[in-house]
């Protein structure tokens, strides 16, 4: 098989194609380059410049390099973005989506696995989400990635692809220091950002419903991550694949944002303590998946754990902050 992998010189794309080549599988990449660094990919794997909403380019790139199979990450993914421009988000995220799904039906290719999120859930009360948790997003960014799970599902049925989505939950890490995240978004970047620069790390809201107060999260490395990609094309690589699959991608145990601080600072060795800001809205306080249904259906666990996570975006962050101890 040939698989296309949308997005793949971003942080998570980069992952997945590492882990799909070197496992044997032949990819090449899609990227506009808006947010991905060719010198993630790994050597050999071809890049293709250029945006999902370009239909003519899908063809051609789906017809000349045989494409058999496609991993779709190119999606923008702030949430307060999304908030402050939802026309681009859903105009990307889902008219890209529905663009490629064309040149995919047009071009014959069979397999598809779709980049969905957590976000699609909301904030539901409940200790473990499974995918049967009903959807209720609280931002633009998370109702694309629902609109786009729907378009998946219907072209999946209407051309005969069979299709995975895989619901991420917080991820952070790195497979290795040059493939680390290098935007400054998400909670583990972000305290980084704030120790580097001398400051703080920030807590939003210490009185939640929890045990220590601050919200809970389910954390995964994305090297397990890239793995549940792996994972979920090997599956619909077997001759009888059919039909459509939803899983959540997760590790199913919960960590609090002051533990995970705790654990950045016994990484980072910068252990100041955090300042306690208010909540912001639309926080849940607890967010975990069960990943029962992964383990089931796609053979795949997560196998690395949060200090492991922490370490490794530690190094990339130093590698690419050109600060690291010794250099």
């Amino acid at each position: 098989m040939t698989w296309l992998i949308t997005g793949g010189a971003g942080y998570i794309g980069a992952h997945v194609a590492s882990a799909m080549t070197g496992a044997g599988e032949h990819v090449l990449v899609l990227d506009d380059l808006s947010a991905g660094r060719p010198s993630r990919l790994p050597q050999g794997v071809p890049l293709v410049e250029g945006s999902s909403l370009d239909g003519g380019l899908l063809k051609r790139v789906c017809a000349e390099h045989g494409v058999t199979g496609v991993v779709h990450l190119a999606a923008r993914k702030q949430v307060g973005e999304s908030v402050a421009q939802p026309a681009r988000y859903y105009r990307e995220n889902v008219g890209g989506l529905a663009t490629l799904l064309e040149a995919v039906a047009e071009a014959g290719v069979g397999r598809f696995v779709f980049s969905s999120s957590a976000a699609v859930y909301g904030t539901p009360e409940v200790d473990l989400i499974t995918e049967d948790t009903p959807c209720a997003p609280v931002n633009p960014y998370g109702e694309t990635k629902l609109a786009g799970e729907w378009l998946v599902r219907a072209a999946g049925a209407a051309h005969g692809i069979a299709t995975v989505c895989l619901r991420y939950f917080n991820v952070a890490g790195s497979a290795a220091p040059e493939l680390a995240d290098t935007g400054v978004f998400n909670i583990v970047p972000m305290v980084f950002d704030r120790l580097t620069r001398g400051e703080a790390p920030r807590i939003f809201g210490a009185d939640h419903p929890t045990p220590d107060g601050t919200c809970v999260r389910d954390y995964i490395h994305v090297a397990d991550l890239a793995e549940a990609h792996l994972a979920a094309a090997r599956r619909l690589a077997a001759p009888d694949a059919r039909g459509d699959l939803t899983v959540n991608i997760g590790t199913g145990r919960g960590v609090s944002v002051r533990e995970l601080i705790t654990v950045i600072g016994e990484v980072t060795g910068d252990h100041r303590a955090p300042v306690v800001e208010a909540r912001r809205p639309g926080d849940a306080p607890r967010a975990v998946a069960s990943a029962a249904l992964a383990a089931r259906e796609l053979g795949w666990t997560a196998r690395r754990g949060v200090r492991e996570m922490v370490g490794s975006a530690w190094d990339g962050w130093l590698l690419h902050q050109g600060d690291r101890p010794g250099e």
